[in-house]
């Protein structure tokens, strides 16, 4: 494997909501400050999205060591079955290409979620891998028919 090719972390999860409702809840600012970049003990300090191709994202969670800031720009929007963003710390930089797939799959929906990390970020991807999982897995929750 070439050492400038992107270290991919790939997360799949099913959803008890529709694609429609899983989609949109990642645009939705009310909903998606309660699991994106959200950490169980930090309050959000800003949370802004504006939800177009070429729009972006912004994301500052007070953390207990400090802001933790997250900023993106959305590339592709076709819901509900596909939405791509960047990831970064800076917000004036490239960052990683983060690529939703949702596709229904009986009563509910599967989203598969590949995050494209540059190489040098090879040991983040486990990390990275367990964020995902657990923001994933809030999203779920927040979701979950009552």
């Amino acid at each position: 494997m070439n050492s400038d090719s992107p270290i991919v972390v790939r997360v799949v999860r099913r959803f008890q909501a529709s694609a429609e409702r899983v989609f949109d809840a990642w645009l939705d600012p009310r909903m998606a400050s309660r699991f994106l970049y959200a950490t169980q003990n930090g309050r959000m300090k800003r949370f802004e999205i504006d939800a177009r191709v070429g729009g972006g994202y912004t994301v500052i969670e007070t953390r207990a060591d400090g802001d933790a800031a997250h900023y993106g720009r959305y590339l592709e929007i076709e819901r509900p079955r596909r939405l791509v963003f960047t990831l970064s710390l800076d917000p004036a930089a490239p960052g990683d290409r983060i690529t939703l797939e949702i596709v229904p799959a009986g009563d509910g929906c599967e989203l598969t979620l590949t995050h494209e990390m540059a190489a040098e970020y090879a040991p983040y991807a486990q990390r990275s891998e367990a964020g995902w999982q657990h923001m994933l897995a809030s999203l779920a929750e927040l979701l979950a028919p009552v």
